[in-house]
């Protein structure tokens, strides 16, 4: 049964809260790669200045000292394409850090992939659009996940256009408490968040806690987000270019 959880949470209670800063790392053959405009074939390794290589451990652990943050978002790029993916690094990840918080995107569309990532208590799993055809496919997955335990990302295409199953997007019923809006064109791209994209999908679902995904570029950004009573916003870029300071968080 798909959860309506995003239907419980007070208003006043959601624009409370403060808005998370959650970094992203995109994992693609073994390493960190500089997600850019959604052109996964054209990612390169990460230059970051929190490690010295783009070794997923060595990233996660430069980010932790840099910001304790309590979330952290893993798009696992080779799983969403098809491949092996990165199971052990993102076990590890969660193992050393059983404080944080990993949102997962491993492209899951079966619940084989998605079960042994439950193990891990501090694992979430996203449920990214791209990956679903349809909403059979989707409410076989919502079926064996706790409420709490998984994110929905609803993705944008290039051009704007929703990705995957289409029907995702039109009913807001469907949707859990937590809804991401990725803007794959505006990832790495210093575009700016799409604010008009977000109202939207604030209207659909008041009640829903939104993050912002792809194009945030400085403090004045979050800032904009959080007078929108946007939940959170996934960042990298700005991050590892030293855009936003360790004061703005």
């Amino acid at each position: 049964m798909v959860s309506r959880a995003c239907a419980t949470m007070p208003l006043a209670q959601r624009r409370q809260n403060p808005m998370h800063v959650i970094p992203v790392i995109d994992l693609k053959g073994g390493i960190v790669v500089h997600a850019r405009r959604g052109a996964r074939a054209h990612y390169r390794a990460l230059e970051t200045p929190f490690a010295k290589q783009p070794d997923p451990i060595a990233v996660v652990n430069g980010l932790l000292a840099f910001q304790p943050f309590a979330q952290l978002y893993v798009a696992d790029l080779d799983a969403i394409a098809g491949g092996l993916g990165h199971r052990a690094v993102v076990t590890e990840i969660a193992q050393r850090h059983p404080a944080l918080q990993v949102w997962l995107d491993a492209g899951f569309s079966s619940v084989a992939a998605l079960e042994p990532m439950l193990d891990l208590p501090n694992v979430d799993i996203v449920l990214g659009s791209e990956s679903l055809a349809t909403l059979d496919d989707y409410r076989t997955l919502c079926a064996v996940l706790p409420a709490t335990r998984w994110v929905l990302s609803l993705d944008r295409g290039a051009d704007g256009d929703a990705l995957g199953c289409r029907a995702l997007f039109d009913d807001a019923s469907l949707w859990p408490t937590r809804v991401i809006h990725m803007t794959l064109a505006r990832v790495g791209a210093a575009a700016g968040p799409d604010l008009t994209g977000l109202e939207r999908l604030r209207v659909q679902a008041p009640r829903c806690a939104l993050y912002a995904a792809g194009g945030v570029r400085d403090e004045d950004d979050l800032r904009a987000l959080a007078a929108r009573g946007v939940a959170g916003a996934l960042v990298a870029t700005a991050l590892h270019e030293g855009r936003i300071a360790h004061a703005h968080l």
